[in-house]
Parts: C-alpha cells; structure tokens; sequence
C-alpha cells in the first residue's frame, strides 16, 4: 500500500519544508508500528527544486485476520476466505487512511513546532496513489475531490492487460495536483476521502467515528456537494451516526452562513436548571444485580451463557477481580456485535487475555465449559423450549458445574405495571415461557435438590408489594444443600 506526496519550490522557499511539515526528516528512512503492520516513510527525492515523501504501508496478513476476529473483508462472519485473499495489503483504504493519521498527526492538525508560519502556507502539492479502490468509478473520484480544489487524474486499472475485452477493475490510478491547499487540508481529504472511495472498513464503526468525520472535516464537508454520500459511505451505512453527523454539519452550515456559533444557533432548549433523575433501565439493575453477586462469592472466573450482544461481559470486564470471562451464545452474529461492542480487534493484549467468545449451544454438554467459578445464565431459560429445559439443566449444573450459577428470568406477574404490555402478552416475541414467582422458585429448588446445590432468592428491581420485582434472580452455590431463606 502506497502514497506519495510531492512539492516543489525554490531557493527562497526550498521544496525540503515538506519535511519540518511533515516532522519527517528527508535524510531518514524511517518506520512505525501499527495495530496492522509497519508504516515506512522515506524520501526518494529531496533537494530545493523538488521534493516527494512516500508511505508504504506495510500490511501482516496475520494480524490483519486474527485482530478482524473472523469478519471477513465485508464484515460477514462467513467470509472466511476473504479473510486471506483480499486487496488490503495493495489497495489505498481505512488502513491507509488511518495510517496518514498516526504518522502524519501533527501535519494534519497543522502544527509545526520549528516553522510555526508554515502549516498556513499553500504550496503546490502533487498526490499520487498507484491503487484506489473507487466504487462508483473514476467519475465518483472527480465528483468528491474537484469542489475541493484538486485537479483530478483516475485512470482505471485493466482487468488484465493482456485480456482488455475484460474491461476495468474497480481500481484507479490516482494523481491529485492543487496549488492553492495546505498540506493539512490535504491530508485531511485524503484521511476521509479513501476509505470513502472504497465503501468498507477495517475496524467497527462506532459512534466516536462521528467525531472524527466532523473534525477531519471541518472547513470542507459542511459545503461539498456530495456531503450525504461521503457521511453515509464514511460511517459505514449506520443510519443513526450519519442522521447524526448530518445533523451536526447542518448547524455548522448554518452557523457559517449567520456569522455566529454552533452554540448560537443551537440554543432552541434552553438548559434545565434543574436536572431530573431518570429512572435505572431494568437491564442496567440486572446487571448491577449480577455483579453484586459475583463478587459476593469472589467468583474470578465467569462464564456468561447465552451472552447475546455482550453487554454483561462488558461490564465484567470493568472490573480486574474477573481475571477470566467467557461470552457463549449459540448466534454467530450475537457474538459478531459482541465482538465490535468489546473492540476486541482495538484491545490491548493484557485485556484481551482476559476474555474469549465462542459459539456453542446449551443443550449440550461441552467441555470447554467446565472448571469456572461462577455462570450467569441472564434472560435466558425464557427463549428455551419447556422441553428442553432438562439439556439445559444438565449441561450447566451436571456437567459444567460451577460453584455458583446466577439465573434472572422476567417474573410474569410483575407484567401488569407494564402500561404498554398488552394483557396476555409476553414482554418479548421470542419468551417461550415466563414464570411467576412460585414457578420459578420450584424449578430452581428441584434442580438445585437434584445436582447438590443451595439456592436463594434475589429481587431484581422495584418490589411490589402485591405483584412482587420484574426480573427474579436465583443464586445457586454448589454444596449447599439446605436452601438459603428467599431475600
């Protein structure tokens, strides 16, 4: 992967500044790490007249798949072969782009500690990059970078030279020349421009990705004409980030045009003077619920059966007393989505050390399971079958066996202070069941009496005095015999 960026001048003004710019010296070769391979930066030509800095990005194709964690070029958890044959180590993309800003970071603010009055300079500039992948064609390429001052050369790249009744590949030849932009700006449309080209991502696109858009973007998206496409395409089609960045660029763009501020503008709700206290969502006092628990038994390693997006392994993970945790859920693409809510491709390796995910189903036994202090079982017997609540019971408290098992299940008696839940209804379309509280607490006695274990009772939530908490939470502690009182 590969860029070069050139200038030229004069002995007034010697082209060599590219360098102070750039806090690269042009007499050194030189290499950083990256979380996917080695950035080099050299200069293969320097004097007053001209001068061009190259990155080469060199990509591990091994690291490249272990930290993707399966997803594949395209994000599938399937795409098993795209994983090693792909363009990512040839072609300009994210990698390339998020290179430019690690190497490159203090040329793209426009800070330059020894020549402070040079980042504001415009200079000629000249961009080559040998292999863009360009999804809508060399036209899409002049359509983003001609409003913004560049002078636009794609050249598609043949199929095959030999074979041209082939036609085209979706990759271009690029050369970008402009005279009147400064090198941060440049960097810039190049930091949000390429990825954009390529229409894919290397790493999960979260909600701090709008931030980074709106200030990679500050002076020149607000106006460019395809400003939709490049805030869809760089936030990788999530419809709520790009209402969200578009929402934003449209106060710049009205704050630009009024003479004023953001905050001006944005002053319709004035601020509360009083802050009201909203209500704990029930999910979060489950999780509190289970975490108090925890560590009530100094429970170190844990599993989470049937952890579905991974918000409670999330949470375990806050906490150094849990040295272990294991995500398992039968859904590959749960633990698809857990996967980009942990970073875990973004993680330091003492964290990631500390937490695994697998696919694996509750119905059965596996061995994989055995040996760890504790289980959470958080929301789950509900989407089982009533038949096959018995495999359930046996894989986790016959064959795993943990010292302690921590079970919640929705208390179906609590389902009338729900003032949408219509009468008769479950409170999701996937519960098989919900139990009351008598129900539950004779499911939980008979299989803590038949593999050994004690159990108590929890309140997960507000108690009702009449229809008792929403979520019921059983704590088993193996070897207990006699049942600890209901709490």
């Amino acid at each position: 992967m590969f860029l070069t960026i050139s200038t030229t001048g004069s002995a007034e003004r010697p082209a060599t500044d590219l360098g102070f710019l750039l806090h690269k010296h042009p007499e050194k070769a030189q290499a950083f790490s990256t979380s996917y391979g080695t950035a080099h930066v050299l200069y293969p030509e320097a004097d007053a007249e001209r001068c061009t800095a190259a990155l080469l990005l060199e990509v591990d194709a091994v690291a490249l798949v272990r930290r993707g964690k399966g997803k594949g070029r395209g994000g599938a958890p399937d795409a098993a072969l795209a994983q090693y044959v792909n363009d990512r180590p040839y072609a300009a993309s994210s990698l390339l782009a998020v290179a430019l800003s690690g190497v490159f970071s203090s040329a793209m603010r426009g800070v330059c500690a020894a020549r402070p009055e040079l980042p504001a300079q415009p200079r000629p500039l000249r961009v080559e990059v040998p292999a863009l992948p360009a999804r809508g064609g060399p036209g899409l390429v002049r359509r983003l970078f001609e409003p913004l001052g560049w002078t636009v050369t794609a050249e598609p790249v043949a199929l095959d030279a030999e074979f041209p009744e082939w036609g085209d590949s979706r990759y271009v030849r690029l050369v970008l020349e402009a005279d009147t932009l400064t090198l941060a700006e440049a960097l810039r449309h190049l930091y949000v421009l390429l990825p954009v080209l390529d229409d894919a991502k290397h790493y999960w696109v979260a909600s701090d990705e709008v931030d980074k858009l709106l200030r990679a973007g500050e002076g020149w998206l607000p106006a460019h004409p395809e400003q939709k496409l490049i805030t869809s395409r760089y936030l990788s089609r999530r419809w709520s980030l790009t209402r969200q960045a578009m929402e934003r660029l449209e106060l710049v763009r009205l704050a630009e045009a009024d003479d004023s501020d953001v905050e001006e503008i944005d002053n319709a709700v004035a601020a509360e003077t009083e802050s009201e206290e909203k209500p704990t969502p029930l999910a979060v006092q489950r999780r509190e619920a289970i975490l108090a628990a925890l560590r009530a038994c100094g429970a170190a390693r844990v599993l989470d059966l049937g952890c579905g997006q991974g918000q409670l392994v999330q949470a375990l993970l806050k906490d150094p007393s849990f040295t272990e945790i294991v995500g398992v859920d039968v859904s590959m693409r749960a633990l698809t989505i857990a996967s980009r809510r942990l970073k875990l491709d973004r993680m330091g390796e003492r964290q990631a050390a500390r937490v695994q995910l697998f696919q694996g189903s509750l119905a059965y036994t596996d061995k994989r399971l055995g040996g760890y202090d504790a289980a959470v079982l958080s929301e789950v017997i509900e989407h089982l079958d009533l038949p096959r609540l018995p495999a359930l019971e046996y894989a986790v408290f016959g064959a795993a066996r943990p010292r302690t098992v921590l079970v919640t299940t929705p208390n179906v008696e609590y389902n009338v202070r729900w003032e949408t839940l219509p009468a008769g209804h479950v409170r999701h379309g996937d519960h098989r069941f919900e139990w009351t509280r008598e129900e539950f607490r004779a499911w939980a006695r008979t299989v803590a009496e038949r593999h050994g274990y004690g159990v108590e009772f929890v309140p997960v939530g507000p108690d009702d005095p009449e229809v008792g908490p929403p979520t019921q939470m059983a704590v088993f502690t193996a070897g207990t015999v006699k049942e600890a009182k209901a709490a």
